[in-house]
């Protein structure tokens, strides 16, 4: 079991045109998003004005999923299955 549910690490600064890349290393499913409509709370989840959510879907042990980002900004994101565990992360992505 994926106890206690956490993202390593749960902030990091890019900069535009770099990818970020998820890999499930738990036991459980696990799904990455800044979809407001897939959050429980909708202040767990943002996008910079002009970007579009990213969802990665189910991931499964093992999986991975990434994102290529061209807008700048702060993006916040959970993972829907574990976000009322307190599994949110942070990134800033920079000119």
């Amino acid at each position: 079991m994926d106890m206690p549910a956490s993202l390593e690490p749960t902030r990091i600064t890019i900069k535009v045109g770099d990818t970020v890349g998820w890999k499930n290393t738990g036991s459980q499913l696990h799904h990455m998003t800044t979809d407001p409509a897939a959050a429980l709370k909708k202040t767990d989840v943002s996008n910079p004005p002009g970007a579009k959510p990213f969802d990665s879907g189910f991931l499964k042990p093992g999986d991975t999923f990434s994102e290529t980002f061209s807008v700048p900004g702060a993006y916040r994101y959970t993972c829907a299955v574990h976000e009322a565990k307190g599994m949110n992360g942070e990134f800033v992505v920079q000119k």
